[in-house]
């Protein structure tokens, strides 16, 4: 199992047909302070946070760190994607399982057109290709309709559920067909 977190994440963008997945920068701290603060985006991670709270704290330049990518349309920040190395964070961890975790936020604004598939597809398939054989997990309310739905449309399989923030959540791996030998 590869140390993801002396892993070396692309210094390039990844490019869809539509999307970039890049490094964030300073002028992206007004898109990540949106997207904690909304009530709509959060409502399946335990709330929005205080705008307040967030303009204060929120770093000039948010999520700096390997895996954390802004994902952009025409120039503007739509959400974010983090392909996170867990180890070492609380929660419901299965290192057994895989231990990267996808996770993602979009705006409300940027729902319903395909662009967490397709910027989860490219960050999975980016993945694939530097971390052969790695698997990747993903956990989600079950409640959470549109999460489920991408879920299944990405390839993870439900691993179990279980019981935590007073819900029941999902927890699935992916793992990337092998290469033809």
């Amino acid at each position: 199992m590869t140390d993801l977190r002396a892993f070396a994440w692309p210094a390039a963008p990844i490019r869809t047909e539509r999307l970039v997945l890049r490094a964030s920068e300073a002028r992206d701290r007004a898109a990540a302070i949106e997207l904690n603060a909304s009530p709509e985006v959060n409502a399946y991670l335990g709330g929005p946070r205080p705008r307040a709270e967030l303009e204060r704290g929120m770093p000039e330049v948010p999520g700096q760190r390997p895996g954390f990518f802004v994902i952009e349309v025409g120039g503007s920040a739509i959400g974010t994607l983090m392909l996170d190395p867990h180890a070492e964070r609380p929660g419901h961890i299965r290192p057994d399982v895989a231990r990267t975790e996808l996770g993602y936020l979009f705006l409300p604004q940027a729902w319903g057109h395909g662009y967490a598939t397709e910027a989860c597809a490219a960050a999975l398939d980016w993945f694939a290709g530097a971390c052969p054989g790695e698997a990747v997990v993903l956990r989600t309310q079950s409640a959470n309709k549109r999460s489920m739905r991408l879920a299944a449309r990405l390839g993870f399989t439900e691993v179990e559920r279980y019981e935590d923030f007073g819900a029941e959540q999902w927890f699935g791996v992916w793992t990337s067909a092998p290469s033809p030998a």
